[in-house]
């Protein structure tokens, strides 16, 4: 003997909650809404950290050339300064020179040193910008794995007609959009765990 199943699809129009399916529909419809705004913000913050990430890079291989540049200078000096203390009994015309060229590679090693120190501020400030943009990231990247989560429980809701998974559905959907107006608003709103899980 056969038992019919009463699938979700061949309930009876009774059974369905009209109150219960409008508000699932504005539900998904602003969730839609507001995760194509997140995602457009998140692609544009994800091209500025990729410029923060190179301008960064760059400025820290500036910095190792000038450390390259000094050290050979500091080399130099030290060549040099052999060569005068060899060079005792020479002429004061070419002692004279030596202290010339010792000088000038002095200034080049404190021209560098200072060049490198400006260059570090500047690398410095492009991976505090790159750690500022990404905990922002963060943010729309929490906010659209909570308001997907929150759609996919709306859906099912929707299919079994039961509140009470729309209620779980709505608080994610919550959840969501508070994570994506931190990220629009610039709330210091975050997530630690999660966003270490996530990433």
């Amino acid at each position: 003997m056969s038992e019919s199943i009463d699938l979700p699809s061949e309930r009876k129009k009774s059974d369905e909650d009209p109150a219960l399916n409008t508000g699932i529909s504005m539900a998904v419809a602003l969730a839609g809404t507001f995760m194509a705004l997140c995602n457009v913000k998140a692609g544009n913050l994800n091209q500025a950290m990729q410029d923060a990430q190179s301008q960064r890079v760059n400025s820290w291989s500036y910095y190792q050339s000038k450390s390259t540049k000094q050290n050979l200078a500091e080399g130099t000096i030290e060549q040099l300064k052999s060569l005068r203390t060899l060079s005792a009994g020479a002429s004061q015309e070419a002692l004279a020179e030596l202290d010339k060229k010792i000088a000038d590679f002095q200034k080049k090693v404190e021209r560098y040193e200072k060049e490198k120190e400006e260059i570090k501020e500047k690398a410095e400030g492009w991976e505090k910008t790159y750690d500022s943009l990404n905990d922002v990231d963060d943010q729309f990247d929490l906010s659209d794995a909570a308001m997907s989560v929150g759609i996919a429980l709306s859906g099912v809701s929707a299919l079994v007609q039961r509140r009470s998974l729309f209620a779980v559905a709505l608080v994610f959907l919550t959840v969501g959009a508070l994570m994506g107006l931190s990220g629009f608003l610039g709330w210091g709103l975050h997530i630690p765990f999660l966003s270490k899980l996530l990433s």
